[in-house]
């Protein structure tokens, strides 16, 4: 069995489970999210925990069972803690500002880079450019980050741009001054 697949997932006071054939929905403190998963895998509720099990020993469904049992972890964790996702703006001239629920970006182009998040999540621009982006979905955290960074990902040769804090940039050597021979 895959270990990933066969570890339970606590399921924390406060916290409502209704499982209804392959249709999952969690609730909890933080909201409510549901999810329809494969019909090769089951979940089972007991003691306070979940498992997640698979109906068949095919190679697909023994790598469905590990990825239903993370979503659904997932799905816990977001309704209880959320998920955050940090981003920097590193660049002379390139800041951030909130105007009302929108995100406003100076990013060297010639006109301000504006978004507006999806329902559920929330964006705060904190002190040196430093952007936070939470909710309750993972998944729509990870992706309104990354289409964020999308929109000016850094640069090699001096760092600029939009990136993940903490992200790790290889930087280039310039253009360097040789001697002819």
């Amino acid at each position: 069995m895959s270990r990933i697949g066969k570890a339970p997932i606590p399921v924390p006071a406060g916290v409502t489970i209704d499982v209804k054939g392959s249709d999952i929905s969690v609730k909890g403190p933080k909201g409510q999210l549901h999810r329809t998963l494969r019909p090769e895998v089951s979940i089972t509720q007991e003691d306070g925990k979940l498992l997640i099990g698979r109906i068949s020993e095919d190679r697909q469904v023994r790598s469905l069972h590990g990825l239903s049992r993370t979503l659904v972890a997932n799905m816990v964790k977001g309704v209880t803690e959320g998920f955050t996702r940090n981003l920097e703006i590193v660049g002379v001239g390139y800041r951030a500002v909130m105007e009302g629920r929108k995100l406003v970006m100076q990013l060297g182009y010639s006109h301000p880079v504006e978004i507006d998040p999806p329902q559920g999540l929330e964006i705060v621009v904190g002190k040196g450019n430093a952007i936070t982006i939470s909710g309750i979905d993972k998944q729509a955290v990870g992706d309104l980050a990354a289409f964020i960074r999308d929109k000016r990902p850094p640069e090699v040769y001096k760092g600029k741009g939009v990136k993940y804090q903490g992200e790790l940039i290889r930087r280039k050597a310039g253009k360097a001054a040789g001697k002819k021979k």
